[in-house]
């Protein structure tokens, strides 16, 4: 039975750990219709999940083999977690019976709350405020809960055939408001490959458990490499910065409700205020956030940095090319994101300069066909990019390759182990026939 060996062991465990790591959870809502979400919710717990678990509904007396009860006062023994999954308006009941029974926290995946209008704002309000009384920590509501790929914890009614055997566990975790979009998300991740996950949490309506306290779980957990964020408003501002600021995992955002017609559709969402954008991104930009624009931009920068796990920017970028024409529409790209060519060493031109033909001098971007030419492109790469990484003044290299056919996986391989080497990002552009490199699996 996995449980945080802190429980055991009498020291202090994380506020919010109860959620991902629960001794025993209670599925209210738990359903053996297939058609029903209480179904595939109690089907994804008991799938992973290895300790106590205990379905809810007073339709049934067992549910997938499992012995059902009425309500939670009707439970033997503690539990910690309960996910809620049944009609919004049976909710303060739950509440009330939950702090008999001394649990801690409660994932609501059912809507019906501030959503919906009026009378859910009523609900959400009187339900946020229950808790509170009774320090229940209320996770959602209208959300898909969170799913967790190195203990195989699903806490969510997304169907288990959407997952089961697709899932990795790997360096990337997910903070989403939305419910749907975080399955969407999850599914775009898992079919495109390439990177594996460790968390992904849906918060949606966001009623006490928010962005900042999972962000600042996310940023200590060491499955954790590269943070990845869907929001329509910030909690709170100051101390989302702050945590940013505290980590060098790269946290990448995409903001919903940027445009006028986008904030309008985050009320009737998620009842989200999504805030003043331009003060939202010049405050993004001083604290290290990467802002994207849309799904597919969000999965691409997870992809990338989920390959380097960390980077220390701010000093340049080295070009690698066989075109002077390619490196300067390179530098130019550089240039229109606001990033800087590298200022190399005179001793990593010195050491460059070993393989370049007398009469060329290098520079940045460093064009090597002649040097090429010279010595031959297995000996002028590797020596070349070898002695970039090393320079201090280099953060990063993009290198352009010719796709003729005669890359080999050998030489794939060989940049990859640099780049773990130095732990210095390197982006690599195939020029020519490039498509057969896209399942390289060398881990460029």
């Amino acid at each position: 039975m996995k449980q945080d060996i802190s429980i055991f062991l009498n020291e202090k465990r994380d506020p919010m750990d109860f959620f991902f790591n629960p001794d025993g959870i209670a599925v209210v809502g738990a359903s053996n219709n297939a058609l029903r979400g209480g179904y595939y919710l109690l089907n994804n717990v008991l799938e992973g999940y290895k300790g106590r678990v205990y379905p809810v509904n007073p339709r049934y007396e067992t549910i997938q083999g499992i012995r059902c009860y009425p309500d939670i006062a009707s439970i033997p023994g503690d539990i910690e977690l309960v996910i809620y999954f049944a009609p919004a308006r049976s909710l303060p009941e739950t509440i009330e019976q939950c702090s008999q029974k001394g649990i801690k926290g409660i994932i609501i995946e059912s809507a019906g709350f501030s959503e919906v209008g009026e009378q859910g704002k009523v609900l959400q309000q009187r339900v946020s405020e229950l808790a509170a009384r009774y320090g229940i920590r209320l996770w959602g509501p209208n959300c898909m809960g969170l799913l967790d790929a190195h203990s195989r914890h699903v806490f969510s009614f997304m169907s288990w055939m959407e997952w089961k055997d697709f899932m990795r566990p790997g360096n990337v975790s997910l903070i989403v408001q939305s419910g749907m979009l975080s399955a969407g998300f999850l599914m775009m991740m898992l079919e495109r490959g390439g990177m594996g996950i460790s968390k992904v949490c849906s918060i949606g309506n966001k009623c006490d458990v928010n962005e900042i306290e999972l962000l600042d779980y996310i940023v200590r957990d060491n499955n954790t490499d590269v943070i990845g964020l869907y929001l329509e408003s910030i909690a709170d501002g100051r101390k989302f910065m702050d945590i940013i600021r505290s980590t060098n995992k790269p946290v990448i955002v995409l903001k919903g409700g940027r445009s006028a017609f986008g904030a309008k559709a985050a009320i009737s969402h998620t009842a989200s205020m999504a805030g003043n954008n331009a003060i939202i991104e010049s405050a993004f930009r001083q604290a290290g956030v990467i802002q994207v624009k849309d799904v597919s931009e969000l999965m691409d920068f997870l992809r990338g940095f989920s390959k380097i796990r960390r980077m220390k920017p701010g000093r340049g970028t080295a070009i690698v090319t066989f075109s002077g024409g390619g490196g300067i529409v390179t530098a130019d790209f550089l240039h229109d994101f606001g990033l800087d060519l590298a200022e190399l060493s005179p001793h990593t031109l010195a050491r460059i300069k070993n393989v370049f033909p007398d009469w060329m001098d290098p520079s940045n971007p460093v064009d090597i066909w002649p040097a090429v030419e010279k010595n031959g492109a297995e000996k002028v790469y590797p020596e070349v990019i070898d002695a970039l990484f090393q320079d201090p003044g280099v953060d990063s290299v993009i290198l352009h390759v010719f796709a003729s056919g005669k890359i080999s996986q050998r030489y794939l391989e060989g940049l990859a182990m640099m780049q773990h080497r130095y732990e210095k990002p390197i982006l690599i552009w195939l020029v020519g026939i490039g498509e057969k490199y896209a399942e390289n699996k060398a881990g460029c």
